[in-house]
């Protein structure tokens, strides 16, 4: 079959598994909305039953160039048929030209790739544990989190993520990592000098530019640039998650360029693939210290999910999406902003960057970020909560002028629901 041959997929007719039987078989570790989705093109998706919703999820903050997107189908049908995975004790053209994309467009020098980001995060944390014990002679280093912060499901970043609720019942955490307030200077310089008189000392600082889970909170700017100069002087790495954030979300290509900072090490996931899972580990060359043999992936950067990630990334360039997000985004917070001064006792706050944003609800509002996503969902937009009293909003980056209006509408017409 000639690379230009499409795979004709059989027809089959609608499936009846229903949800009771989905729960039967399948571990019950997300609580999920009654509704079951069966396709989707570009912002929207279809459920079961033939209705159709605005996705202002988009597999949380995934899904970048929206569902069936022409430039992803192309790939994955060509990528399928020529090359899909081989071991990375070989060359492949699609890791290296994905790994040159993103170090040409960011401040990194190298690139690792894995499958998730909570993979990505994990080899982060590796990275910096034996930069401190190779480097700068640390024998008990310690890494530095936020809290409120979230980077992962695994043992390591579970205990890394700043939040009790993802390690009740987990215990014992892995050891060497210290939480600070978000977005408090003094309570980081603090810290460190706590763990310096303790003979602990600080090989790295972990942090979102955005928090995304953690409430939709950006990150402050002057914050962010005193930890630079602190790293600086004190050989700390600066490690920034992009997870959530990267490959366009905010705006600009990397969370951190809000920030006017460049970190160490970033890590990236989600959007990166477009809906395809894939992680990236990014590095400056001088804590490059990885050798053979240290850290690996089975399925990290096959040419498969490498090959769709790279027309994901020319496709963010050659459209153009950093300006559509750019005016969407405003466009988003406007109407948001609009509808908190419609509902001042709902609504407390709208905060974002780009195509992240988050509707904050008033503490003293009976209601909770979960009843706005149920009664959105009613009205035909998904939502997703970003905390008990945040509803985040991360449509794709295609998303255009009509779709942020309908959505904005939706959302009104489900207030007006609970109110």
């Amino acid at each position: 079959m000639s690379p230009e041959t499409l795979v004709q997929l059989p027809t089959t007719s609608p499936s009846e598994f229903s949800p009771t039987d989905f729960d039967t078989y399948v571990m019950s570790t997300y609580g999920r909305y009654a509704i079951t989705l069966d396709r989707g093109e570009g912002c929207r998706v279809w459920d079961s039953n033939g209705r159709e919703y605005l996705d202002f999820v988009a597999g949380i903050a995934t899904c970048t160039l929206g569902h069936a997107h022409p430039a992803m189908v192309e790939a994955v049908t060509q990528q399928i048929q020529k090359l899909h995975h081989v071991s990375n004790l070989y060359y492949t053209q699609e890791q290296g030209e994905l790994a040159k994309w993103l170090v040409e467009h960011s401040c990194a020098d190298r690139a690792f790739f894995c499958n998730s980001g909570a993979e990505a995060n994990e080899g982060a944390i590796k990275l910096a544990r034996k930069y401190a014990h190779t480097v700068l002679g640390i024998q008990s280093p310690v890494i530095i989190t936020a809290h409120a912060s979230f980077h992962g499901r695994t043992l390591a970043t579970i205990t890394a993520t700043g939040q009790p609720k993802y390690q009740k019942n987990f215990n014992p955490l892995m050891p060497g990592f210290y939480y600070v307030p978000y977005n408090d200077i003094g309570a980081l310089e603090e810290a460190i000098g706590i763990l310096d008189q303790n003979e602990r000392q600080v090989a790295a600082i972990l942090l979102e530019a955005l928090q995304g889970e953690g409430g939709v909170r950006p990150g402050d700017v002057a914050y962010f640039q005193r930890i630079r100069e602190i790293c600086n002087e004190k050989g700390i790495l600066l490690i920034a998650d992009e997870v959530q954030v990267g490959m366009g979300r905010t705006g600009k290509y990397w969370g951190y360029e809000n920030l006017g900072i460049e970190p160490d090490i970033f890590t990236s996931a989600k959007g990166l693939g477009g809906g395809i899972p894939i992680g990236a580990m990014l590095c400056k060359s001088f804590c490059d210290v990885f050798q053979p043999g240290d850290h690996a992936s089975t399925f990290g950067g096959n040419p498969f999910a490498t090959g769709v990630a790279l027309a994901v990334c020319r496709t963010l360039e050659q459209e153009n999406l950093l300006d559509n997000v750019q005016a969407r985004g405003e466009q988003l917070r406007s109407g948001l902003r609009a509808l908190a001064e419609q509902y001042p006792k709902l609504i407390a706050e709208v905060r974002g960057w780009g195509l992240i944003n988050g509707l904050v609800l008033s503490p003293e509002a009976e209601l909770t970020s979960a009843d706005v996503v149920k009664a959105a969902i009613e009205a035909g937009v998904l939502l997703v909560p970003a905390g008990p009293k945040v509803v985040r909003f991360v449509p794709p980056l295609t998303v255009s002028e009509a779709e942020i209006d309908q959505a904005l509408a939706a959302v009104s017409q489900g207030l007006a629901t609970l109110t």
